[in-house]
């Protein structure tokens, strides 16, 4: 496989594909000589970016609390202030762009064959090849990772930190043999009990096979013996004042979590490894790490992002929620260089249709923050296009959020639904640089990820919230699968569908239909003809597949390899999606067979 150096933008962008502005009208398949649009370099896809080999960051001194004049030679530690965040994405970024021309290019990070390589911010999981039920459930865990609190001693798991941020109380335990956890309180039973954890283990689960990287989630129930506290703590949410995390602090959060059996029931989230240095924007580039060279708002993986956030209505998809991790190949000091850095997504929680409720550790009344909730995932929290709608016509229409409603029963969901789900209309908290940025090429290469995720996984994961009522694992089963059939209908019938483009036996271009694999439509493929009249006939596999026989070209035998005569475009239409597949190919002759060197997935 070749590989491109992550130290220039510019090697990365030489492979990509050059995109071809045109399509066709009938179902066909046509093979034709070089000519139309540009071609293809005879040469490998990149599968692998280069930005997890070692580089060096620039020494600079980061204080620490014990040496105020520490020198760390890892890129430097971003903090990002909630209000700014909020502030920047609501207000200041907009406004910005009414006094410049932006437009929604296509993303950077694509190879040759439409795909996103693995590196630093993705690898390909569920979109190369079948997970088993117990990869789908360890998400982002490893074995050794998993947590067996029935058998902990008393007074062995050790807290040493309270949590210094967010809206959800918790504190850090130091667990023998396993390393550090962060331990939330699930919701109590007056707001959406049990949902909280299950989300932090559904969404983490959902979002690792798609290929993210996140962090360990579990849930857990123990026994309070098994918790000892270190003296001295603190703890402070978002918007609150520091405060000591004493005893009474852990009885009143303990005396508000869920329980079971007399267990309390809790999210437990490993610490990352490597060394912190603070989350990444959705946009720029950080500057001190060499290996981050493209733009954060052209990489197909942040803007198809909001495909999979929609399909969990993960609203709060901001930079504080995420992180950067640095691994120093020397390990210590661990901000030593050389090293790389993984970017990493954290907390899915508020997902699964998380209720707003002002924020904070202190109880609120449920429903005093209704009005927000009915909003969250079909409006920003500042929406200057609803704002001006509104404003023009005084408010009288009916907005989606006006007749949204609870499903009696499943009142833990609050308002996750599939009826008032429009793929395409959906949003977060505030508008996100790369998710604005998406185009529909990088929500179709997200729709083929998300199309591999059977039914038989989708009731997986639901059973991963471990729910004390199997109605909720059902329900939510349910919601989960009739969402991603609209996210299906939306983005995998407009480009085309076909995946897993290859050559077979040398003289045979072959493929996967999702479309067909998922029962989306009946099948419908023909076979297909040259300009010349040569038939290329099509034939059928079983669970959408199918391979088109290839023809050589006629010419000089001695040209050589890249020759203009021996390019082939070869396009695919399945009657079914309304944009073609285009795959460009070399004949390398009867002995060597074809190679694909590219596939475009023109609009049309």
């Amino acid at each position: 496989m070749a590989e491109t150096s992550a130290s220039s933008v510019n090697s990365l962008r030489s492979s990509l594909a050059p995109w071809l502005r045109a399509g066709a009208t009938a179902v066909t398949l046509t093979a034709c000589a070089s000519g139309g649009s540009a071609r293809f370099a005879l040469r490998d896809p990149l599968w692998r970016d280069t930005d997890l080999r070692p580089v060096d960051a620039r020494c600079h001194v980061e204080p620490t609390k014990s040496d105020p004049h520490h020198v760390s030679c890892a890129p430097a530690v971003y903090e990002s202030p909630v209000y700014w965040d909020g502030a920047d994405n609501l207000l200041f970024r907009p406004l910005s762009g009414l006094f410049g021309l932006v437009t929604n290019g296509e993303a950077v990070d694509v190879n040759s064959l439409d795909e996103v390589p693995d590196s630093a911010w993705f690898e390909s999981r569920v979109g190369k090849r079948s997970l088993t039920s117990e990869e789908l459930r360890l998400g982002g865990c490893s074995p050794d990772q998993l947590l067996d609190p029935e058998h902990a001693a008393d007074a062995s798991w050790i807290i040493d930190k309270g949590k210094s941020e967010g809206s959800t109380p918790g504190f850090r335990v130091v667990v023998p043999g396993k390393g550090k956890y962060m331990l939330k309180g699930d919701a109590p039973k007056d707001r959406q009990p049990e949902r909280m954890a299950a989300a932090s283990v559904i969404g983490a689960a959902v979002m690792h096979a798609a290929g993210y990287y996140v962090s360990c989630e579990q849930v857990i129930y123990i026994r309070p013996s098994i918790l000892k506290l270190t003296p001295g703590l603190t703890t402070r949410g978002y918007f609150e004042e520091e405060k000591p995390f004493d005893r009474s602090a852990l009885d009143r959060m303990l005396a508000r979590a869920t329980k079971r059996n007399g267990l309390i029931r809790l999210s437990a989230s490993a610490w990352l490894p490597g060394y912190a240095i603070g989350p990444y924007r959705f946009e720029g580039v950080r500057d001190d790490d060499p290996n981050d060279v493209i733009p954060h708002e052209d990489r197909r993986e942040l803007r198809a992002m909001k495909v999979l956030a929609s399909w969990i209505s993960r609203h709060d998809v901001r930079e504080d929620n995420s992180l950067d991790e640095w691994f120093a190949e020397a390990k210590t000091p661990p901000d030593s260089s050389p090293g790389h850095v993984i970017h990493y997504q954290l907390d899915t929680s508020e997902t699964l249709g998380s209720l707003s409720l002002g924020g904070g550790s202190d109880p609120v009344p449920t429903w005093s923050w209704d009005q927000v909730s009915r909003r969250l995932g079909r409006s920003y929290v500042i929406d200057w296009a609803d704002l001006g709608r509104d404003f023009i016509t005084l408010g009288l229409p009916l907005r989606s959020w006006d007749t949204v409603a609870m499903t009696p029963g499943q009142e833990i969901f609050g308002y996750f639904d599939v009826e008032h789900f429009v793929p395409d209309q959906w949003k977060c908290l505030y508008p996100n640089a790369a998710f604005s940025r998406m185009t529909e090429r990088d929500a179709a290469w997200m729709a083929r990820i998300l199309a591999r995720f059977t039914p038989a996984m989708v009731r997986t994961l639901a059973a991963m919230g471990d729910f004390t009522d199997p109605s909720h694992r059902d329900y939510l089963a349910g919601v989960l699968e009739g969402r991603l059939e609209k996210i299906l209908e939306r983005y995998l019938l407009r480009l085309s569908p076909l995946a897993d483009v290859h050559v077979e036996d040398g003289d045979r271009l072959c493929a996967v239909d999702l479309a067909e694999w998922r029962g989306l439509r009946a099948p419908f493929y023909d076979s297909a003809r040259t300009p010349a009249g040569v038939t290329l006939t099509v034939t059928r596999r079983n669970r959408g597949g199918l391979c088109v026989q290839l023809v050589h070209v006629a010419g000089d035998a001695g040209s050589p390899d890249d020759a203009p005569e021996r390019y082939l475009r070869v396009i695919v239409e399945d009657g079914v999606a309304k944009g073609a597949l285009v795959a460009h190919l070399y004949d390398l002759g009867p002995a060597r067979g074809f190679r694909l060197v590219g596939l475009e997935r023109p609009n049309p």
